[in-house]
Order: structure tokens, then sequence, then C-alpha cells
């Protein structure tokens, strides 16, 4: 299983970091603030948006000084308050944290949406197998009350219909067509997975997709083995084909100087590479 989740920036950087993290999120909400090197959430097709009230939730889940060990560590080349500003999280919603891990994301969606809201993690397999004891200590003695870990095939997982107000994949969607030597089929059905999340997310609720920059033109199957990449068309046309409207993108995540050559775990882009966010609406019924 591939080594995308758990690279560390710098423990040395980790208080400065945190108080970053903190005063970031404080310009953000008050528009206080000057020119950044950050990139703000602010999608390229909704200029100027404005950052959803939880924000400064947001920033409290990511400085909260229980979060799991290690998971600080991660913040700066993850950017999470970017993306879950640009997912719209807000207390009470129920959200779907699909390949999930070891849980990374899981446990600042657990925080963010609150006690009246849920998170359910999910992963099959292999993601399970790759996580290991961090995804079962993350969620141990009750310690995110309000999630719901599954580990099934992607083929079985079973989801109410209308039941999200949002899902989240991070880095992660491409491996859908992905097929590890010793499998004998790939890590998922995208149009399957698409259809079911279609139906299973609430009219009006909203897929974010967060994934490595593939160039155009190449064979899916081939780059997506070669080097973990996918290109963002793809992922388009995936869920407009299964109903979904595209409704937004954010630069958050850019990396201009990453040329698209490269494989993810390679150390010249690793952490640096050039990422998309795709936000894909249920229409309303």
């Amino acid at each position: 299983m591939k080594k995308s989740f758990f690279r560390s920036a710098s423990v040395g950087l980790l208080g400065a970091s945190l108080r970053a993290s903190a005063l970031l999120a404080i310009c953000v909400v008050l528009g206080a603030c000057g020119k950044t090197e950050a990139p703000a959430p602010v999608s390229e097709s909704m200029p100027g948006a404005e950052p959803p009230q939880s924000a400064p939730l947001i920033a409290d889940a990511i400085i909260a000084p229980d979060r799991f060990a290690g998971d600080n560590e991660e913040d700066l080349w993850r950017q999470p308050q970017a993306v879950l500003e640009f997912m719209g999280v807000e207390p009470g919603m129920n959200v779907l944290d699909y390949f999930a891990a070891s849980g990374y994301y899981s446990e600042l969606l657990s925080r963010s949406v609150g006690p009246a809201g849920s998170v359910t993690v999910y992963n099959n397999g292999p993601y399970a197998e790759f996580a290991g004891a961090k995804l079962t200590q993350r969620f141990a003695n009750n310690r995110l009350p309000n999630t719901k870990v599954i580990t099934v095939p992607t083929n079985e997982l079973k989801l109410e219909a209308n039941s999200f107000d949002g899902v989240l994949f991070v880095m992660a969607y491409h491996d859908l067509y992905w097929q590890p030597k010793d499998a004998k089929a790939p890590l998922g059905n995208p149009a399957q997975v698409t259809a079911d999340l279609f139906q299973a997310v609430k009219p009006g609720g909203v897929v974010v997709v967060v994934d490595h920059v593939a160039a155009k033109g190449r064979e899916t199957v081939k780059v997506v083995d070669a080097m973990h990449r996918i290109d963002p068309e793809v992922v388009k046309a995936d869920f407009t084909k299964a109903g979904f409207v595209f409704n937004s993108e954010s630069a958050a995540l850019a990396h201009p100087d990453d040329d698209h050559t490269k494989p993810v775990f390679d150390k010249e882009v690793q952490h640096k590479t050039d990422q998309f966010i795709y936000s894909f609406i249920k229409p309303a019924q």
C-alpha cells in the first residue's frame, strides 16, 4: 500500500505551526491580514467567497491540545483549514471520510461538526491494513464519540440514501483506479462508487475531492499505477456522469513548480505535489 498519508514536517516547527495556524484562521475570519504565503481557500469559480462561520471551530480543532499524536506535524503540507473551509464544514453536519486511512481528517471533521453531527470513517481492507494500529488507537475508548468506523470492500459498502451533508476524498480517489500487484482487482469501481455516493448524499450536499494532478492525455490506469496521480478532468467526468454538478475549485494546494512527471513519493515533490481541490454538488430535488 502506498505511503502518501503519514509523512511529517519538521517536529521542531510544531509549536510555530500551531500558532501560525491559529493566527491564519483569525486573519481569514476577520479579514485583517495582508498578503500571506499560505493560499486562501477561495474558489476560482466563486471569487471572494466568504469562509464559513465555523472557521474558528475548524481552527480550534486543528490546535486542540488533545489531538492524536503526530497529526499536527502533517498540518503544514495538508492545509486542513483551507480544505475544511472549502468543504463548508459546519456543526451538526453528517459527513463521510472516504478511504480515511488512519483518520487524520476524520478527527478534524469529528471535532468540527460537534456532538450534533457525525462522521462515518470508511476504509476498505487494504486501506485499513495500511493504517494499522493507528486507526484502532485513534478511535479506541470512545475517544471521538460522534464517529462510526466501517471497513468493508467498496462493492459491499451500504450507505443510507440522502444521509450525508458532505463527503471528503483526500489523496485517495485515484486509488479507485489502482490495482496493487498482488490484488485481483482495482481498489474500487469509480462508476459504482460515484453512483453510490450520489444516492447517499442529501440534495444540495457536497463531495470534495483532493488529489494529485496528472498530466492530461495519458491512460488513467497506467498513470495511477506509475505515479498515483490523476487527471482532474477524469474526476470531473466521473462525478458529472453520476449526476453531480461541478461546483467550484480551490488553489489552496496548488504547487506550480510540480511538472506532473514524478511519482508522488519522489523526494523532490513529496508533500509538494500540485493538487486540485474540487467540489461537486448533488442538485436539489
